[in-house]
């Protein structure tokens, strides 16, 4: 499958331009984006679609040096079982 990138959203259409799957996270701050929603079709699910957004949401935070808060359920759980990753998530101010 393959994802269009906009600024604060992933995504991927078929042919027709019905929106198969999609993540958006919006701009918190300059280096902070909010990762607010996951959406995969029903025809999609099962197929591991959701977890290829947030490796895709990776690399979009690694490219532009930025950090992420979760707020979508299923990236705080994807996050949470992929450690990898965890300084990638913005903890806030100490």
């Amino acid at each position: 499958m393959e994802f269009t990138r906009d600024s604060n959203r992933i995504y991927a259409i078929n042919e027709d331009g019905k929106l198969l799957a999609e993540v958006t996270f919006p701009k918190v701050t300059d280096d902070v984006v909010d990762i607010n929603h996951t959406f995969v079709d029903d025809s999609l699910r099962g197929q591991g679609i959701a977890g290829k957004l947030m490796e895709e949401v990776v690399v979009f935070l690694r490219e532009n040096n930025k950090k992420a808060v979760l707020t979508c359920s299923y990236a705080i759980l994807w996050f949470g079982k992929n450690e990898q990753y965890k300084g990638l998530i913005w903890e806030g101010s100490k």
